[in-house]
Order: structure tokens, then sequence, then C-alpha cells
């Protein structure tokens, strides 16, 4: 094979959807796929219409009520957000005068963007697809360039099919060994970002890859792509395999018959060449590592269920941004995470809300009971993961073991005004963020696997699903 031959994935996908090298080291990429929601969309929409531009290929163009939608049963285009049914109203104004693809409020496909996005197979491998929502890498693990956008660069795919933009660099993070029992994707995400950082992959394209990540499910894998932004990668990535075909395979918008095949054919090829060369590259052992959990106020903030909450110097924080941290989540250097109390469990979100999420989350649950005075929530991404797990009873478990069940969405991942936890409450959540009132104001999170959420809101106190499980 010849030097020149020898490409990154993700080198592959950025010659495939190059349009124009420009000036100034940027260049013109063509976009397969825009995924709008609620709380952009309309804002996207209507600058559009109003500057007199038209869509143009509307039938590339998605949107879903997720964001600012309430979760709780019987809604409708009410919310709990001040003035957030005018967001839901005008997009779907604006969505249907443009003609393209709206999963409304009580639509049987509507759910969180990157939930949906897979499930109903808009992106495929070795697509560009782009939404103004930070989380979009999920749809990496696809084997698609799927990145964040803001509103106004939403404006210019929709009307040209394109954006400019800096090649990113490229890094592989390999995840080797076998995961123990109870180790989950989002445990492989919060070793990597605190061992690395959290600015660990800016300006990287990253691609996962080793024998971790081959042996993950393909929800799993979207749950490892969703937090690459909590790494500040570019975008995140894994490549597709005959798991990901499978998966894909009769789902609403892929292709079929003929079609089908030549299209797999043509992904078998998206994959790293050996003996390509990226510009950074990491390899961890995931053999011995335990369930993680954060003890601060970013990401890069986690440890291991059992370890204690680590000291400055092995904080890998500022000695301001830690002090900052341990004040605000009220928790003490070398003391254990492990038994702390607990206000409150959630479990949902684009990261941990899939049917797996809440099968996993459910087999814990079944036959236990919250403990007094935590308030449990279970939030399924989508109304078809919440339609499956209502079919096979996981609603049940939920519900008979003290935890709210409600409509898919975003929900309480994020505080934008509506409903929230309260002022100093802890929370065990399956989100993928743990900033400063990102919950709810001054509500203390600690992110972790659904796993550890539910042996958590079990016992009243941070703790080991393991245990919960022996």
């Amino acid at each position: 094979m010849s030097a020149t031959a020898r490409s990154t994935l993700f080198e592959k996908l950025w010659r495939q959807h190059l349009v124009k090298e420009l000036p100034g080291g940027v260049a013109l990429i063509a976009i397969d796929r825009v995924f709008l929601h609620e709380r952009t969309g309309s804002i996207a929409l209507k600058s559009l219409r109003e500057a007199g531009r038209p869509i143009l290929d509307p039938s590339r163009v998605f949107c879903t009520m997720d964001h600012i939608v309430d979760t709780l049963p019987g809604r409708g285009d009410e919310t709990r957000m001040p003035g957030g049914k005018a967001f839901i109203v005008e997009t779907r104004e604006a969505a249907r005068a443009a003609g393209i693809h709206l999963f409304d409020v009580r639509d049987a496909d509507q759910g969180i963007v990157h939930v949906i996005s897979p499930e109903l197979g808009i992106v495929l491998p070795g697509t560009t697809i782009v939404c103004p929502d930070s989380h979009t890498c999920t749809q990496g693990a696809m084997g698609a360039f799927a990145w964040g956008i803001g509103s106004t660069e939403a404006e210019h795919a929709l009307a040209t099919g394109c954006l400019r933009l800096s090649k990113p660099k490229t890094m592989r993070v390999r995840f080797e060994g076998r995961l123990a029992p109870g180790v989950t994707a989002k445990d492989l995400s919060l070793l990597m970002i605190s061992r690395f950082g959290s600015a660990g992959g800016n300006g990287f394209a990253l691609e996962y890859a080793g024998s971790a990540v081959a042996a993950l499910d393909i929800e799993a894998r979207l749950t490892l792509c969703n937090m690459a932004t909590e790494f500040s990668a570019v975008t995140g990535f894994i490549a597709p395999d005959d798991k990901t075909f499978a998966y894909l395979k009769g789902r609403r918008f892929v292709p079929r018959g003929a079609e089908w095949e030549r299209a797999v054919a043509a992904w078998r090829d998206l994959r790293t060449d050996e003996g390509a060369v990226f510009d950074a590259e990491h390899v961890i052992d995931v053999g011995d590592l335990a369930p993680m959990i954060s003890w601060g106020t970013s990401p890069q903030h986690a440890i291991s269920i059992s370890e204690p909450v680590p000291m400055q110097a092995a904080s890998g924080a500022s000695a301001e941004a830690y002090a900052r941290a341990i004040e605000y989540m009220d928790v003490k250097p070398g003391a254990p995470l492990k038994g702390l109390k607990i206000d409150a469990a959630f479990v949902g979100s684009c990261t941990n809300s899939r049917l797996s999420d809440l099968r996993r989350a459910a087999a814990l649950l079944k036959g236990q009971h919250v403990a007094p005075g935590v308030r449990a929530i279970c939030v399924p991404g989508s109304t078809s993961v919440k339609r499956h797990a209502e079919a096979e009873g996981l609603d049940k478990i939920f519900k008979n073991a003290g935890f709210e069940w409600r409509e898919s969405g975003c929900s309480m991942c994020f505080f934008a005004g509506g409903e929230s936890f309260g002022p100093h409450e802890r929370v065990v959540s399956s989100t993928n963020r743990n900033f400063e009132s990102r919950q709810g104001p001054e509500t203390r999170t600690h992110i972790a696997s659904p796993e550890t959420v539910v042996a958590s809101a079990i016992a009243g106190q941070i703790a080991d699903a393991r245990e919960l499980a022996s």
C-alpha cells in the first residue's frame, strides 16, 4: 500500500465531502443532513424565511421537539419554561411551512435528536450531519462525521448544503481489554476525560477504536461518542462494522433492496487504513476499570466509585478551580464519595436513555425501592424507547420502585428556566455534564452510569451497583 493510500477514517470522510479549499486554511464541506430542535430550530427557519432564502433540499432536513417540551404525562404545547410554548408553536409552524420532516410533540417518532436520528436511520455511515446542539457528535457512532453548530451556521447549511470548516487534526483513542461486569461505555468516557482533561481533544477529530470498543453494542457506542464534546473534540466517531449494518437495516430512512446492498458495500471501506498516521494517539487498558463517577464541576473531575475525592495535586484542576469545585459540591478532599447522602436520581438524556440503558437499570431495580427522601425520575430518550420499554414492562419496574416515569425529551439534563432540582440538592445523574447549576440553580450533580444512578437511588447515598447486583 502506498503512503498516499494510508488514510485515517476521518481523512476519508473529509475528502468525500470536500467541495472546495478556501483561503485561510478553511474548506467548504458538503452537509448531508441538518437536524433542528425547538430551542433553536424556529430561529434558523424564521431567519431564512425573512431573508427570502429557500431551503436547498427540505428532504434532508429534520426537526424534533426535545429540549423545551414538557415530559410530564399528558403533555401538550405548554411547558414549565417561561415562554417555552412559543418556541414549540413557532418551530412547528416554521417546519411545516418549510416542508421539512417534523417529529412533533405527540408524534410516534418524537424524541431527543441524538436518540431518534440513529433510531430512524437518519444518520448513516459516511454522512455528514449537523445540528445546533453540542452533543451531535453522538451520531459519529454510526461512522458519520457529526458535529454541533450554531443557529447562524444552521441557516447556511439549510440554504446552501455546505459549511465552512477548518480541518481538525486527527486523534485515535484505543480502549483495549475486556470490560468487567457492571462497567459501561459511560465509564470509558469518564476515564478518558479524567485522564487527559476536558480540553484533551481540543482541535481534534477523535476516532474511538480498540477491542473494548469493538465489543460494545451500538447503543453503548452512541454513549461513548456522546461525550466527545466533554473532551472538547470537534467530533467523535467509530468505524462502522457488521453491528452497525445490522442495527440500521430496515429502519425508516435507510436505503432498501439493491440500494441497501450497494450502500453496505461502500460503507465497508469506511475504516482507517493499516499504517495510517494520527496527529495524536492514546492507548488505554480498561481491564481493571471500575465504575466511574464525577466528584466536582467538570467531567474531568471523575474517579472510580471506590476512590476518595482527590487532593488538589491529583485532581487535574488548577488550585482555584479545585477549591471552587470542592466548595460548590460540598465534598471533602481525601474522603470517599461512596456513602454520601443524595436527594435525587435521574436516568435520561442523549447520553443514557436508550432501551438498553433502561433494561440494565430495571434489572437492578426489580424488587427494590428508592430510599425515603430521594426523588427519582426516568425519562426515556424517545417515544419509541418509551413504547418498547412499556411493552417489556420496564415502566412498571421503575414505577413500582418509586421512580417517576416520563414522556421522552431532554428534561432535567439541563436547566433552562423550567423544571429543575433544588438548590444544594445532590443528584446522581446519567447525563453528560456536571457544571454548576446544570440541573437547577445551585444543584450538585454527580454524573455516572444508569447502574450507579439506580443503585444510589435505592441506597439513598452514592453506591456501587456491583454490590447491589452481587
